[in-house]
């Protein structure tokens, strides 16, 4: 078996002639933190979707767990194990904590019910629920409306969301953007606790975040990946710092 849970090999997407992405080979291992950093304007985002299948590619292949998924849509991919979390917070903002919680459980169990008995049918979700809010440090927000939460707490909400999936493969995109200090730092414990028997792909442009979880990282540049490692050899890596920074900081 591979030891890699995703692989993309010669990904391309063009927007009327415009390669955002040009043949990337990205193989993620399992059971690790992978992330994926670059410029404004490298392809990050272009290469997110394409991977989480809110795009399909102009050409090249993307597998799962050794399948090929590149035909799939995003549906299909999260009930295989790959779910993926969104840069502005998707959670229902007039239901509380635990609601949003026991949708995602419902959902994820196949679970069908109608708008004059959803009530009896998710409160069998419930354990399973405040377990999530839990571990994910919502205990006490329990029935609060998600629309109160603080943006750092609604972004943990949004992981126990995701958590309910049982994904095998998180894909975050910006998990700490737009948060204070104190936020950053409880996202990045969040993530720290919740990897153990999983595989995580996120999208990062905080590189103190980067370099505190990933175990490689792979460098985007105009649609094209520049350089892919650990963090202390790709921040050493005068074709990254050069294109972060500018050539006169690569030559000081």
């Amino acid at each position: 078996m591979s030891e890699y849970i995703l692989q993309a090999r010669g990904l391309s997407k063009g927007f009327r002639g415009f390669m955002a992405v040009q043949d990337v080979d990205l193989s993620i291992e399992k059971d690790s933190i992978h992330a994926l950093i670059g410029p404004n304007g490298a392809g990050k985002t272009t290469c997110f979707n394409l991977l989480s299948k809110f795009l399909a590619p102009s050409s090249g292949s993307i597998s799962f767990e050794g399948e090929d998924i590149t035909s799939l849509s995003p549906a299909a991919v999260a009930r295989r194990g790959m779910v993926r979390s969104f840069q502005i917070s998707a959670v229902f903002g007039h239901m509380t904590a635990l609601e949003n919680v026991r949708i995602a459980l419902a959902r994820a169990r196949g679970g069908n019910f109608d708008f004059w008995r959803g009530e009896r049918v998710l409160t069998r979700y419930n354990d399973r629920a405040h377990a999530l809010l839990h571990d994910v440090g919502l205990s006490d927000s329990v029935d609060v409306p998600a629309a109160e939460l603080s943006y750092g707490r609604k972004r943990a909400l949004e992981i126990a969301t995701t958590l309910a999936l049982d994904p095998r493969l998180m894909l975050l995109d910006e998990p700490t953007a737009g948060m204070t200090e104190s936020d950053v730092a409880r996202i990045v414990e969040l993530i720290r606790q919740i990897r153990g028997g999983r595989t995580i792909l996120m999208v990062e442009h905080n590189l103190s975040v980067v370099s505190g979880l990933s175990d490689r990282i792979t460098v985007l540049a105009r649609g094209r990946v520049l350089a892919e490692g650990d963090y202390a050899s790709v921040s050493a890596n005068e074709a990254v710092v050069t294109a972060y920074l500018g050539s006169d900081h690569a030559d000081a």
